[in-house]
């Protein structure tokens, strides 16, 4: 089985389909009562009553016939929110001062700190992928990578490429752009991402965080998980703006809430989705977001001779 396979080896038990009609039409009047197997644990019951309640509904696209509901979308917020407390705490204990600090110093103190920063990022990542591989790979018949949108690239819709390295270099693109609109934006002094690039380990470690991981990880959130709930239930076009919004105001923190480059992130989270809806899979919007985020590490590299020669102010 690949990344992208469309057909997985194990096809569902045709008795798990029964509930979603009657086998024959003939006796569509008096159907007999489903009784819905019991599962061996709560998560693989809710998973096969989910399949009952969200069955695909055929005047909806592919990639947005999904098998999760708003109830779901709760309590992986609610997982989210606690997940990142305990595991900022964790990471705040164990790198706290040798002495107490005002809270605002504590602050500044941490998240100039690349253990913490990067460190806690990328624990609070890898949680959040178990949350979903956990609750959503006991779905019959829904191959984890391929229920959350990654398909392969198709040249059959119009206006889309099978050609990775074009979304690629239109991401690259896109970020060029969005760094000579963000050069005219006022930007507060001591942003929490800038305190990161004083130092040439912590410039790195963000830089292949930015590169390696949060394409991958925040693609398959708001591209694979939510753009499709909330495309679903308000329309295509509410849902690309709704999860482009919430992809800028999730950067929102550690920019220090410069709305004008919040703003500029929200754009560039729709343009994003846009891509995603219009072909149909994750696959594109993940090149694009690699290759957007690609060219702001080369261009950082470049520009400070590998982290050796930091601009003035840092």
């Amino acid at each position: 089985m690949t990344l992208f396979d469309d057909h997985p080896p194990n096809p569902p038990d045709e008795n798990l389909a029964a509930p979603l009609g009657p086998a024959h039409p003939a006796d569509s009047a008096s159907p007999e009562p489903v009784v819905l197997p019991l599962a061996g644990d709560p998560i693989s019951y809710a998973a096969v009553t989910a399949v009952v309640s969200l069955s695909p509904r055929p005047d909806l696209p592919e990639d947005l016939r999904i098998s999760w509901s708003w109830v779901h979308l709760i309590c992986f917020i609610i997982f989210g929110f606690a997940s990142l407390l305990v595991i900022q705490t964790v990471f705040a204990i164990h790198y706290a001062p040798p002495r107490p600090l005002p809270e605002k110093e504590l602050e500044q103190y941490l998240f100039s700190k690349p253990q913490f920063t990067v460190g806690s990022n990328v624990a609070w990542f890898a949680s959040l992928f178990l949350f979903l591989y956990v609750t959503l790979s006991v779905l019959p018949a829904a191959p984890f990578w391929r229920t959350l949108g990654w398909r392969k690239l198709k040249s059959g819709r119009p206006g889309t490429f099978a050609n990775p390295w074009l979304y690629f270099f239109c991401g690259s693109a896109l970020s060029f752009l969005a760094a000579l609109v963000g050069s005219r934006v006022h930007t507060p002094d001591n942003m929490p991402i800038e305190l990161l690039l004083r130092s040439r380990t912590g410039a790195l470690l963000l830089m292949g965080m930015a590169v390696l991981v949060a394409p991958l990880v925040e693609e398959t959130v708001f591209r694979g998980y939510l753009y499709p709930l909330l495309a679903r239930w308000f329309g295509i076009v509410p849902g690309i703006l709704l999860t482009g919004l919430l992809f800028g105001l999730m950067h929102g923190a550690q920019l220090g809430w410069s709305w004008g480059i919040v703003i500029l992130l929200i754009f560039v989270g729709i343009t994003f989705t846009y891509v995603r809806a219009r072909t149909g899979t994750v696959f594109a919007s993940y090149l694009m977001h690699l290759g957007y985020n690609s060219l702001i590490a080369v261009a950082s590299i470049a520009g400070t001779k590998g982290f050796t020669q930091m601009p003035p102010g840092h």
